[in-house]
C-alpha cells in the first residue's frame, strides 16, 4: 500500500512505547483488482501501486526498516519472490541479524525448490495454508494461485517462462528508472489495461458521447483522520446554530407567518434543529403567481445559462459538503457515510442534469428531406410543484427540484416537515447560485393541507412526488381530475416505496452476501426506499446463512449518528418509531423473533435491529412497508420459487441476487421483477448516472432518476417544420442541430 510505511512506522513507534516485542507479517498484498474497482467507484485515489516494480522496491524500503528495528520487531516476509527474499537475506547479513531472529513464510504447494533451499541455509520457514470448509479454501488457494501465476507473478516468471536469473534478480528501482525513461515495464494485467482503456476516468457516464463527459463526485473517505477532524468541527459549529429560525421564500422575499415548524433531533428529541416558517393556503397562493409570472422570462433563458446554475450550485454544495452532512446526522439522524453519500447524491444531480441538458436542449433534425428541414425539440411545461421526503433530504429534493429548474420551469419547492432546515439550505445554496426570484420558491408546510391545495391548483402544471404510496397514489388520482381554468393535463411523476426481496442462492459467496444483506437492511435504520426487507434463502444453504446472518447482524453498531462508525441510528421521529415497533409486535404474533437487538440507547427512537425467521408471503409483514431495521427471512424450496416469492408483491423498486452459477445470473437478470436488479452487491446505494433509479408496479410511474431519460418527463416535445426551397431552390444539406428557438432573440 502506498500509506504503509507510515504505518509501520507509527506501529514501531506504538511498540517502543509500550515496550513490548511484537511481530509484523510483511507481504505485497491480494486483491489489487478489488482495491484498484472500489476506488475508481468511489472517486478515491487508489490506494495501491499501479506497476509491480513500486510494490518491489517499497517491500524492499519495509524489509530495512523491520530489520533496523529488529530490537522490538520480528519480521515475517510472506514472498515467492526470489529478490525479495534474497534482498531480505542480504540485508540481515549486513545488519549482523541472526537468521533465528526473523522467519520466511510460503503457501502450502507452491515454491517448493524454494522452500527446501531456505531450509537448507539455515534460516525458519513457515507454511501456510487454508483451514476450514472445502469451498472457501478451494476458493482461496484459487485466488492466491492466480496472483502468483499472473503476467507479473515471480513464479510464473521463474517456472513457466524460464526468465534467466539475472533478469529475476535485477533491482526493481532500475526498472522504474527505465519506466520513466519512456521503457515501461511489462503491464500489470491485461483485463485491468482494456479496462483503463475504456474507462479512461473512474465515474464517467458512458451514455455521454466524446467531448461530453460527467463524472460523479468522490465519497469522502473518513479511514483519513484530516477528513474526521472536519467533520468533528463541523458537528461543533452546527450544534451552535440549532434553534435558528428560517423563512419562506416566495418571489425572493423572505416571509415569516407567525406559525412554524419545529425540526427535532431524532436522536435527542429535545433538541430543536430548527424553527421554519409554516406555509397555508395564501402563501401557497402567492408562490403559485410567483412562478406562473417567472416562468414566462426564465423559459426564454438559454439552457446553457440554465446548466450553469446548476453547476454553481455544485461548487456550493461542495464547498459546504461537512457542514451539510453535520446538519443531516443532526435533522435526520443520518451517520456520517450517509450523510456524506446524500451531500455526494445532490452534487451528482446538478452536474448530471446540467450535462443532459446539453445533450438536448438543441433542436435536432428529424431526416434529411430536400427542401424542407423539421427540428425536433422541447418546452418546459410550466410550474412545478416539488414534493419531496425526509429520508435523502438534500439528494431527492435536490434532484427533483434540479431537474425541473434546469429544464425551464420555475418551481414550488416543498419539502418534508422532518428536513425542512435541509430544505432552507437547498434554498439558501440555489440563491447563491444565482437563481432568478420566482424561478424557485421555498414552501415548507403541511402535507395535507398546503400541499393538497398546491396539487389540486389549476396553475400547477407538474407535480413530482417522492414519498409513500398511500400519498402518492392520492396525489396521482387527484391530478387526473381536469380543474376549472386549467390549462394543462399535469404531469405526474410518482416515485413511491417497495418491499424489497434478496435472493441468496445455494452456492452463493457467503462472505460477500452476508456483508451487503446486513448493510442494504440496517443501513441508515432501514429507512430507504431500496432498503433489503425480505431476505429468501433456499433450503439447502439456510441454515449456513442464518448462522452467518446473525452473527454479523450483532455487530452492526448501534448508536448516535454523531459518532463515527454508527450503522444504525435512530428512526425519524415518534410516529415512525410507533408504527415500527407496532410491525415488531405484528412480526411475534405471526412470525418467529431470530433476533432483536438489547443495547439500544434509551433516549432518542431507537429501534433494535430486527429479524423475523418462519414468515410467510401472506404474512403482513412479509407484504407491507415496514421503513424500519426489520428483515423478514423467507425459507423456499428451489430458486424457482424463490423467483415468485420475490415477484409476488405489490412493489417492484429494488431486489438483490447472490449466486455464483452464470445461469442462474443470467434468470435473475430476465425475471425478477424491479426496476433496479442488483446482482453480487447491495441493493442500496445507486450512484446517479450509473443506476438510474426508480421502479414500476406500486412502486413508481417508471421514471428512472438520474438516468438519461428523466429529464423528458418535465418537458414537452415539439416539432417545428419549414419548407425551405425558394423559387425552385433547395439548400442541398441542413444541419444535424441548430440555436433554441428563443425569442426575443439575445
Amino acid at each position: 500500500m502506498r500509506d504503509s510505511e507510515a504505518d509501520l512506522r507509527e506501529l514501531i513507534d506504538w511498540g517502543r512505547e509500550r515496550g513490548a516485542r511484537f511481530a509484523v507479517r510483511l507481504v505485497k498484498g491480494a486483491y489489487w483488482d478489488y482495491e484498484t474497482i472500489k476506488s475508481r467507484q468511489n472517486g478515491w485515489d487508489c490506494p495501491v501501486y499501479f506497476q509491480k516494480p513500486e510494490s518491489d522496491v517499497n517491500f524492499e524500503t519495509l524489509t530495512r526498516i523491520l530489520f533496523e528495528n529488529e530490537s522490538i520487531v520480528t519480521a515475517a516476509f510472506g514472498s515467492h519472490n526470489v529478490r525479495s527474499i534474497a534482498h531480505a537475506q542480504a540485508l540481515a547479513g549486513e545488519l549482523g541479524i541472526d537468521p533465528s531472529r526473523f522467519e520466511f513464510q510460503l503457501l502450502y504447494g507452491m515454491a517448493g525448490p524454494i522452500k527446501r533451499a531456505l531450509v537448507e541455509m539455515g534460516y525458519r520457514v513457515r507454511e501456510y495454508c487454508p483451514m476450514g470448509e472445502l469451498l472457501p479454501g478451494m476458493s482461496y488457494l484459487v485466488r492466491r494461485l492466480l496472483e502468483n501465476t499472473s503476467n507479473e507473478g515471480f513464479l510464473r516468471a521463474k517456472f513457466a517462462e524460464n526468465v534467466s536469473e539475472e533478469e529475476l534478480l535485477r533491482d526493481p528501482c532500475e526498472l522504474l528508472r527505465k519506466s520513466r525513461n519512456g521503457v515501461p515495464p511489462r503491464s500489470n494485467n491485461v483485463t485491468t489495461n482494456a479496462m483503463n482503456d475504456r474507462h479512461p476516468s473512474h465515474s464517467r457516464s458512458l451514455d455521454a458521447p466524446p467531448g461530453d463527459t460527467y463524472e460523479n463526485a468522490p465519497l469522502t473517505n473518513f479511514v483519513h483522520q484530516e477528513n474526521q477532524d472536519k467533520m468533528r468541527k463541523a458537528l461543533n459549529e452546527m450544534r451552535t446554530r440549532l434553534g435558528k429560525e428560517y423563512p419562506l421564500v416566495i418571489n425572493g422575499e423572505k416571509v415569516f407567518t407567525g406559525k412554524t415548524i419545529a425540526s427535532i433531533n431524532p436522536s435527542s428529541p429535545d433538541d430543536v434543529v430548527g424553527a421554519v416558517a409554516e406555509a397555508g393556503i395564501p402563501e401557497a397562493e402567492r408562490a403559485v403567481k410567483a412562478a406562473r409570472d417567472a416562468f414566462e422570462k426564465w423559459r426564454w433563458t438559454s439552457f446553457e445559462e440554465r446548466a450553469q446554475l446548476l453547476e454553481r450550485a455544485a461548487a456550493i454544495m461542495e464547498r459546504r459538503r461537512f457542514e451539510l452532512s453535520a446538519l443531516e446526522v443532526f435533522e435526520v439522524g443520518k451517520p456520517w457515510m450517509e450523510a456524506d453519500g446524500d451531500i455526494r447524491e445532490a452534487i451528482d444531480f446538478c452536474l448530471f442534469y446540467a450535462q443532459q441538458m446539453r445533450l438536448i436542449g438543441r433542436p435536432r433534425l428529424t431526416q434529411h428531406v430536400p427542401g424542407e428541414e423539421s427540428y425536433y425539440h422541447y418546452w418546459p411545461r410550466g410550474v412545478a410543484f416539488v414534493i419531496a421526503p425526509w429520508n435523502f433530504p438534500l439528494a431527492i429534493l435536490g434532484g427533483m427540484t434540479t431537474a425541473a429548474l434546469v429544464t425551464g420551469n420555475t418551481v414550488i419547492m416543498k419539502p418534508a416537515e422532518q428536513s425542512a432546515v435541509c430544505g432552507a439550505m437547498l434554498m439558501e445554496i440555489l440563491e447563491e447560485a444565482g437563481v432568478p426570484p420566482g424561478v424557485l420558491n421555498y414552501l415548507p408546510g403541511k402535507g395535507s393541507v398546503m400541499g393538497a391545495h398546491l396539487v389540486d391548483h389549476k396553475d400547477v402544471d407538474l407535480i413530482a412526488f417522492t414519498g409513500s404510496r398511500e400519498v402518492g397514489l392520492r396525489i396521482w388520482e387527484s391530478a387526473g381530475i381536469t380543474r376549472p381554468g386549467q390549462r394543462e393535463l399535469k404531469r405526474v411523476i410518482c416515485e413511491m416505496g417497495g418491499k424489497n426481496a434478496v435472493i441468496i442462492d445455494s452456492d452463493a459467496d457467503l462472505d460477500e452476501a452476508i456483508v451487503d444483506c446486513t448493510y442494504s437492511a440496517f443501513g441508515y435504520q432501514g429507512q430507504k426506499c431500496s432498503a433489503l426487507s425480505r431476505l429468501i434463502l433456499l433450503e439447502e444453504n439456510y441454515d449456513r446463512v442464518m448462522e452467518r446472518l446473525l452473527k454479523a447482524a450483532a455487530s452492526v453498531r448501534v448508536g448516535n449518528p454523531e459518532e463515527p462508525g454508527v450503522t444504525v441510528g435512530p428512526v425519524i421521529d415518534e410516529t415512525a418509531y410507533n408504527r415500527i415497533l407496532n410491525y415488531i409486535e405484528i412480526g411475534k404474533s405471526e412470525a418467529t423473533l431470530a433476533y432483536q437487538r438489547e443495547d439500544v440507547p434509551p433516549k432518542g427512537f431507537f429501534i433494535p435491529p430486527t429479524i423475523f425467521t418462519n414468515v410467510k408471503p401472506n404474512m403482513r409483514i412479509a407484504r407491507e412497508e415496514i421503513f424500519g431495521p426489520v428483515i423478514s427471512v423467507l425459507k423456499v424450496r428451489d430458486l424457482d420459487e424463490a423467483i415468485a416469492v420475490a415477484n409476488g408483491t405489490d412493489y417492484a423498486l429494488t431486489a438483490g441476487f447472490f449466486s455464483r452459477s452464470p445461469a442462474n445470473i443470467e434468470r435473475a437478470k430476465a425475471q425478477i421483477e424491479a426496476g433496479n436488479v442488483y446482482i453480487n452487491r447491495s441493493c442500496t446505494g445507486a450512484v446517479v448516472g450509473r443506476h438510474p433509479f426508480g421502479g414500476f408496479k406500486m412502486s413508481g410511474g417508471g421514471t428512472k432518476a438520474g438516468g438519461t431519460d428523466y429529464l423528458l418527463q418535465f418537458l414537452v416535445p415539439r416539432v417545428v417544420t419549414e419548407n425551405i426551397t425558394r423559387h425552385g431552390f433547395a439548400p442541398e444539406e441542413t444541419p444535424q442541430y441548430r440555436d433554441e428557438f428563443l425569442w426575443p432573440k439575445r
